[in-house]
């Protein structure tokens, strides 16, 4: 009787975690595409929106240093420790594998003696600026999950940005500063995560708090996705439920936490001083042990696996998608327009999935973008209508005023116009041309003027004249230019370069004495 009754529980037991598997929890894992249900027609397919697990994506990452030639040891040079920065007997060789520090010594893995990192040259070169870009591609989208991590062996450098792309290294935006000190660096003022809200997460912010100290336990470095996400989900993420809500229903805070390539610019290397020590330059320089990128491939929740195929990530698409982020219908299921699946209603979402094609209206070739067409009896011709994807054009062909073509794009990709992104106070407009260009106001430079020319400094409202300068703007009378926006005048003389007395405004002029 006894092993009846266990056998049934078992039987149970099986069979209620055979059904459990099949179903996210009550905050949506999303992680099963469908399931078989049965109905009185009999078994169907019941789909939900799914999404791959996220994994450790320093895995698939290509790096590409600029200067290509900055890794340190070709030719040999000795270096100073970072405990000591003036015990400067440490050697860097590239031609010796104990003392070389190529780039995959930021990617292997944590925790071995003695500790291995990449190194760039040292700063041999002062006051030349010592730079260096390192960019991480995966040729894929990718939606970060966790935070950015990276681990310095150098002590944290003086400055640097964090930025990202959306478009395969084509185009770059900002996603953070650091500096010792932000007002000076960038013009900005220091703030941290902490300052943001829920109105204010996706402000670009420069933080003071990762970039101070010399010192051998001050070595790492956040971006923090973690403690943004908890503005919507509570401080311990317990409340999923609201942030797939704000992500599903707000477009700008998902493209925020999605990248097809980070690059990190090393500005400054770490002086731990006001002044740099000409003496001993090979005190400066970036040596980085170790970087961490957690996400997932964006499979437009149409997908809960990714696989790496000739060196490349790829979706493997479900409801009837394809792609490498599943961002089009198959051919004959594009009964209606494609759209990814969304999170809501929680804990399933809706799945969106592609339905075979019923009928198409003769020649409307829209690159799926619309699926709507209309024959305009006039020009005896049929032209798309309501293009999406911010395309336009009788096929849907061209792109919108404020949107240029992504090169690297088919027609049919959803991704196929890019954001202007010009600077709201160095361009003439938001409109630029098709290699993404923007009309740039007077004194103003670079693709999205953002930049100013020679002569000119920029300014809360963009680029302004110089007031002075130490090459033809003199000050005059021995007073002093300050940011090249005013002289700080001696306290006989006034005006805009010094150049009249002070006493010419009293009611008497100026004696003989005067000046």
């Amino acid at each position: 009787m006894y092993l009846s009754r266990f056998l049934s529980l078992h039987a149970l037991w099986v069979t209620v975690s055979s059904v459990m598997q099949h179903y996210p929890s009550v905050w949506g894992h999303y992680d099963v595409c469908k399931t078989q249900i049965y109905t009185e027609e009999g078994k169907v397919w019941d789909y939900m929106a799914c999404q791959p697990e996220a994994r450790d994506m320093i895995k698939y990452v290509k790096v590409t240093l600029d200067p290509p030639d900055i890794t340190c040891g070709d030719p040999p040079e000795t270096f100073c420790a970072m405990g000591n920065p003036y015990m400067c007997n440490n050697e860097c060789d590239a031609s010796t594998q104990e003392l070389a520090h190529p780039p995959e010594l930021m990617f292997d893995l944590e925790g071995r003696h003695p500790s291995t990192f990449w190194q760039s040259t040292t700063w041999k070169d002062y006051p030349k600026p010592l730079h260096v870009n390192i960019t991480l591609s995966w040729n894929k989208t990718i939606e970060l999950t966790d935070n950015i991590v990276i681990t310095f062996e150098s002590g944290r450098p003086d400055q640097m940005i964090l930025e990202k792309s959306l478009d395969y290294g084509r185009t770059w935006q900002p996603y953070q500063y650091y500096a010792t000190d932000c007002l000076d660096a960038f013009h900005m003022d220091p703030k941290s995560v902490r300052d943001l809200s829920q109105h204010t997460v996706l402000e670009i912010i420069c933080t003071e708090e990762y970039s101070t100290g010399y010192m051998t336990n001050s070595k790492i470095i956040h971006f923090e996705i973690k403690d943004r996400f908890a503005f919507f989900a509570g401080p311990r993420l317990h409340n999923m439920a609201s942030l797939y809500g704000q992500l599903d229903t707000t477009k700008k805070l998902r493209d925020f936490f999605t990248i097809t390539d980070l690059r990190i610019r090393l500005l400054r290397p770490a002086t731990g001083e006001i002044y740099v020590d000409e003496q001993h330059l090979a005190r400066y320089f970036y040596a980085i042990s170790d970087i961490r990128v957690y996400g997932r491939c964006k499979c437009n929740l149409h997908a809960t696996g990714c696989k790496e195929e000739n060196k490349r990530l790829l979706c493997e698409c479900e409801h009837n998608t394809t792609g490498p982020d599943c961002g089009k219908c198959k051919k004959n299921y594009q009964g209606r327009p494609w759209s990814p699946g969304s999170y809501l209603p929680i804990p399933k979402g809706t799945a969106n999935i592609c339905i075979p094609s019923i009928s198409s209206i003769g020649n409307c070739e829209c690159f799926g973008h619309s699926n709507r067409c209309s024959y305009i009896e006039l020009l005896n011709t049929v032209i798309c209508v309501s293009c999406k994807h911010n395309t336009r054009g009788q096929h849907c062909e061209l792109c919108r005023l404020g949107y240029f073509r992504n090169a690297s794009a088919e027609l049919d990709d959803e991704n196929v116009c890019i954001d202007c992104y010009c600077n709201p106070f160095g361009s003439v407009h938001d409109r630029c041309n098709d290699r993404g260009f923007c009309e740039c106001k007077e004194g103003t430079s670079g693709p999205k003027c953002d930049k100013c020319l020679p002569g000119y400094i920029w300014h809360s409202l963009g680029c302004q004249p110089n007031v002075c300068d130490n090459e033809l703007l003199h000050c005059q009378n021995g007073g002093t230019c300050i940011n090249n926006v005013r002289c700080q005048c001696p306290p006989a003389y006034t005006g805009i370069l010094c150049e009249k007395l002070r006493c010419e405004r009293d009611p008497g002029g100026c004696s003989r004495s005067s000046g």
